[in-house]
């Protein structure tokens, strides 16, 4: 009996792999859920933690479950949820230790954060708009691409099939599928078995083995006589003209660059995403029907909004956030001193930057901020520090930060930023940048940690060029001074992508959120056609020609996840071509085996909009 518990190991340890097991059924919880199902699983798993020693967690988490339980099943009323309310203060109060204080707080949170799924169970006896559980990737994927299905061509090796179901919905399948924050996998199903599906390395995969503007697109709608302006030719203005010339519509797009991509061609660097690929998603793009394109021309200074507005049925106001922020502080202006969206630019279009032997710095922790620093590096800069003020501040993708890690980028946190030193020799460039040492303190409401200024004494670190990753933002002047309602340098649209009292003009993208991602772009060009089709009186559907494979049930059996590997950090480091290693045939067919085709299995409605636990 001794040999056979030492051979299966301490009873801790193996629970452990079970919970370890067990994480990924919370981080995977579905699309569409009722929220107050997830408390009371929260709650569930507290009252198991309990240690049974003081009353008020023994047994009033018991208690406040019984009536969290009583309102989901639509018995519950107003005096229901005042007692749990109550229960849950006093359980907080009173409790010894944190297992008590901290589930009835979560319960206290929720009240507070999800008031209207209360107020619902208890009056309509339902959740709110009829709760229904959704396919994951295609919920959160911004564009609402059919992954599933394209999934599911690859795996048969229909790599064409796999891009006209992307582009049905979004006519970057290339760009996306190197860039792209992949926000599709954030909940994907697969989590409860192993790790999410590789869904953006299996994007590439297919455009790997067939380029985009060699399958053929849908046929054009027949002509409707009408035109449409689109002021920007990036991400979201060309996806709403490719959508609008599909529905035959003649649209004509201006940009201020020489070429079309927008961000995706000056502000990701070429190591990420080859312009040569880029520009096979944009040949496909222009096929798509009556296209014409303007490019060097600068609205206000070649031509004027109102011009545009009496030029054509409709206007789409696509800008992306393409100026880079400066800190407010003296000596922001020295000439060593740039945004990083600007010094991306530069490099975009060649100018010549020599960092050899440059102590580099660079502030900020983004997706923008790493690809400056990576390409820093690769201007031969002698070092590169990043500082941050948290580590909070890092909203960079996790690979992101590590590949610049791998290639010598060193990152400092708890660091504020105070001011900027000029050189005694030379007062037009700065020599150093002075920092601040943190201590972490209490979490804000958002559970973002907050700072203090440490007792430590200012930093003083040596800077020959300094890289600002502290945001970007639209050039909106020339728009509001035409009459485009514009809010702290954001045009004013509502979800439908229309300007309330600007009649016929449109807008999305970067220029009505603010600095985003590509992908939310495209969403927005994508919601704006159809919005500008049925604003001139029609109601287009592109129909996708590509039907998704049959499915078949998944075993379900654990398998490892296909990673996309990386050339080596210390050889890419030293030139711009792209870092990304394809994947083998036989990694991608066993990868897109691992997908579960939640579009028909597990995910559907909740009957009548009721809770189903």
């Amino acid at each position: 009996m001794i040999r056979k518990l030492a051979k299966r190991g301490n009873i801790n340890d193996r629970m452990d792999i079970a919970l370890n097991k067990f994480k990924s059924r919370m981080t995977s919880y579905p699309p569409g859920m009722c929220p107050l199902v997830m408390y009371r699983s929260i709650l569930q798993m507290s009252m198991n933690q309990s240690c049974g020693k003081c009353v008020p967690c023994r047994d009033g988490l018991t208690e406040a479950e019984r009536l969290l339980r009583i309102i989901l099943k639509g018995d519950g009323n107003r005096e229901t949820l005042e007692n749990l309310k109550k229960l849950c203060i006093m359980i907080a109060d009173t409790a010894d230790c944190a297992v008590g204080v901290v589930a009835a707080n979560t319960i206290l949170d929720s009240i507070d954060e999800f008031a209207d799924e209360y107020e619902s169970h208890i009056n309509e006896q339902k959740c709110v708009g009829h709760s229904v559980q959704t396919v994951p990737c295609m919920t959160l994927c911004p564009a609402h691409v059919d992954v599933p299905g394209y999934v599911a061509c690859i795996k048969n090796g229909d790599y064409e099939g796999a891009i006209n179901i992307i582009r049905d919905r979004n006519p970057f399948p290339t760009a996306c599928a190197m860039v792209c924050e992949h926000p599709c996998e954030k909940k994907c199903r697969r989590s409860i078995i192993d790790q999410p599906i590789n869904i953006r390395g299996l994007k590439k995969y297919a455009v790997d083995q067939v380029s985009a503007d060699s399958v053929p697109i849908p046929p054009a709608n027949v002509k409707t006589g009408k035109t449409i302006g689109i002021v920007g030719g990036g991400p979201s203005g060309l996806t709403a003209a490719y959508f609008l010339a599909l529905m035959g519509h003649s649209v004509e797009v201006y940009d201020e660059h020489e070429k079309l991509g927008g961000m995706l061609r000056y502000g990701i660097p070429e190591y990420r995403l080859p312009k040569a690929r880029l520009d096979e998603d944009i040949n496909a793009i222009l096929a798509a029907g009556d296209i014409k394109v303007h490019t060097g021309v600068k609205i206000g200074r070649d031509v004027t909004v109102d011009e545009l507005k009496s030029r054509y049925d409709a206007l789409y106001l696509g800008l992306g956030a393409q100026l880079g922020n400066r800190m407010p502080v003296d000596n922001a202006n020295c000439k060593n001193v740039i945004p990083a969206a600007d010094f991306l630019q530069a490099v975009a279009r060649g100018d010549e930057i020599d960092l050899t032997g440059k102590n580099v710095v660079l502030i900020g922790g983004g997706n923008v901020a790493m690809d400056a620093a990576r390409t820093a590096v690769r201007l031969h800069a002698e070092t590169v520090h990043v500082f941050t003020r948290k580590r909070d501040d890092y909203t960079a993708l996790e690979t992101e930060i590590e590949s610049a890690m791998q290639e010598g980028v060193r990152f400092r946190t708890l660091l504020s930023f105070l001011h900027l030193e000029a050189s005694e020799e030379d007062p037009e460039n700065i020599c150093a940048v002075w920092l601040q040492p943190q201590i972490v303190g209490e979490y804000d409401k958002l559970g973002f940690v907050t700072t203090e200024h440490s007792s430590a004494y200012p930093y003083r670190f040596k800077c020959d060029y300094l890289i600002m990753g502290v945001g970007q933002r639209c050039d909106v002047a020339d728009f509001e001074a035409a009459g485009i309602p514009v809010e702290r340098g954001r045009i004013l649209a509502d979800e439908t992508c229309m300007i309330e009292g600007a009649e016929g003009v449109f807008s999305g993208g970067d220029c009505v959120t603010g600095p985003s991602t590509a992908i939310n772009a495209i969403a927005a060009g994508q919601v704006a056609a159809h919005n500008i089709d049925e604003y001139l009186g029609y109601h287009h559907k592109i129909v996708c020609e590509t039907n998704p494979p049959q499915a078949k049930p998944n075993k379900c059996i654990p398998t490892g996840r296909a990673e996309i590997e990386e050339r080596d950090p210390f050889e890419r480091r030293k030139d711009f071509k792209h870092v990304e290693l394809p994947m083998t045939p036989e990694e991608a067919e066993r990868e897109a085996g691992r997908c579960l085709r939640c579009d028909h299995f597990g995910c559907g409605s909740m009957e009548g909009g009721r809770c189903a636990w």
